[in-house]
């Protein structure tokens, strides 16, 4: 037995396990009176930078919840006010069926005039009053219904989709016009034509053509001019030219930045063309297979100097992604971009004053659906004038009527459509809730059970730590019976 008083080393080693015990009391605690497994980082650093993430997931969709719950409000105050419109449209139909019966006198059909002249006046007040949160809803503020271009000859309109704003669209005609080759044969052995120095050659095999829906058949012997004649000749219906070139024949669109296409269908067995347009300098070799050179109305096309996707149909534009996704505008037969002199003016298109109602019924950007409500007033339901104090004003009033319920009604079904999303989308976010929240409790809170235990046990530590380091500082004192005797 070592008698040492310098360092009680017994004491030491109890005091230090009697820290630790305490500390991992005190953590205990802290998490039996919280609830939670994670207090600080340094509980669980990569835990509470998930279960934060989280977090933060589940405050957005609830409020995203509470979004949506706002958004059928919005849409039951604006089918409701649409419900009376129905209402009155159907009350006018009524009077203006009634006084086209030549059975009522003209004075009969002045007084309901009358009637059907308070009724659009309500039908407009609705219109201008109907509002929600300040908002209003029926009065074409809430929906994308207008599109105006600016000094250029273009009709234009718009979807809900688009957003509000001046657009500088820019078009840009293509370098060369849509073209069609003819060369040579579809193997390296034989050639299609007997040459092609001279325009003058002849054909060497029957040429049977197709040229935009116009059909072709030259036999062989058939001097090349005479094909570029013959296709020239009918170039008015068909919109194509044909011409000698590079020792090929070319058939192309008689004017750059029309709204006509070259195609060409080879109906004999064996062909080689060259489909040429700067926008997209495609190559095809084929055997008896038709061909449609790229519309030679577009080289490409930008919004407020951005390029974006865009579908051309004839000569109407379609604008697929970008702000202005959604805007469409057709260029008129007698508009400035019907010859190519003008191609590469840029019209600005102004769509709307407000836009559509874009609600936010997700946690994340973009997670967001746009509402377009229509101008329900008298004007733009196109009863404004009607007239039924004659039996003819009344019969046109019938349709014009018919014509606006119509319109109501599509409105109604959209609104209804969207109210129905809606719903489920709050039934969705509300499982998406109770999912991510189940998640951050297994991750942040702490199991009550297994701590309490891990609590029972340390202060049972604690306990017998004080205990022994008690004993310990005892031992030292065996020294001084020592140094009494």
């Amino acid at each position: 037995m070592f008698m040492r008083i310098n360092h009680n080393v017994a004491a030491l080693n109890a005091w230090r396990n009697l820290s630790q015990t305490n500390s991992l009391l005190n953590k205990s605690l802290e998490r039996l009176s919280s609830g939670l497994r994670i207090n600080r980082a340094a509980d669980d650093a990569a835990g509470l930078a998930i279960s934060e993430k989280m977090r933060a997931q589940i405050a957005g969709l609830q409020t995203a919840q509470r979004n949506a719950q706002d958004a059928i409000s919005l849409i039951q105050t604006a089918e409701g006010a649409l419900n009376e419109t129905h209402s009155i449209l159907q009350r006018m139909r009524e009077l203006a069926v009634q006084a086209s019966n030549d059975s009522m006198t003209d004075a009969d059909r002045a007084n309901l005039q009358k009637e059907v002249e308070q009724l659009i006046a309500e039908l407009d007040r609705i219109g201008n009053t109907t509002e929600f949160n300040t908002k209003k809803l029926l009065d074409g503020s809430a929906g994308v219904s207008t599109a105006i271009a600016s000094g250029k000859a273009l009709n234009v309109s718009a979807t809900g989709d688009t957003q509000a704003g001046s657009y500088t669209i820019d078009i840009k005609a293509a370098a060369t016009r849509g073209e069609v080759w003819l060369a040579q044969a579809d193997d390296a052995t034989s050639t299609f034509w007997t040459t092609f120095s001279d325009v003058n050659a002849t054909l060497v095999k029957d040429l049977d053509i197709t040229v935009n829906g116009r059909r072709y058949f030259f036999a062989a012997g058939t001097k090349v001019q005479d094909v570029i004649d013959t296709v020239n000749a009918d170039s008015a219906l068909t919109g194509v030219e044909a011409d000698f070139n590079a020792n090929a024949i070319r058939f192309r669109t008689t004017d750059v930045g029309s709204a006509r296409q070259v195609s060409v269908t080879i109906n004999s067995n064996t062909t080689f063309f060259n489909v040429a347009n700067a926008s997209t300098g495609a190559t095809s070799d084929v055997n008896a297979a038709t061909v449609a050179g790229t519309d030679a109305e577009l080289g490409s096309l930008g919004v407020n100097g951005t390029p974006v996707n865009y579908e051309a149909v004839g000569n109407r534009i379609t604008i697929l992604s970008g702000p202005a996704k959604g805007l469409s505008f057709t260029v008129d037969a007698s508009g400035t971009y019907t010859g190519g002199s003008n191609a590469d003016d840029d019209p600005t298109i102004t769509v709307g004053t407000n836009g559509a109602l874009t609600f936010q019924i997700g946690a994340n950007t973009g997670q967001s659906l746009s509402v377009a409500i229509d101008d329900m007033r008298s004007q733009a339901l196109g009863v404004k004038t009607v007239d039924v104090s004659t039996r003819s004003g009344a019969s046109n009033a019938i349709s014009a009527i018919d014509s606006a319920i119509n319109t109501v009604s599509v409105q109604r079904a959209r609104l209804g459509a969207v109210q129905n999303r809606l719903e489920h989308t709050i039934a969705n976010l509300g499982v998406a809730v109770e999912n991510l929240q189940a998640a951050e409790s297994r991750i942040r809170d702490v199991d009550m059970a297994l701590e309490m235990a891990n609590f029972t046990r340390n202060q049972i530590l604690l306990q017998s730590g004080t205990a022994m380091l008690a004993q310990a500082n005892a031992m030292p004192q065996a020294v001084l019976q020592l140094l009494g005797r």
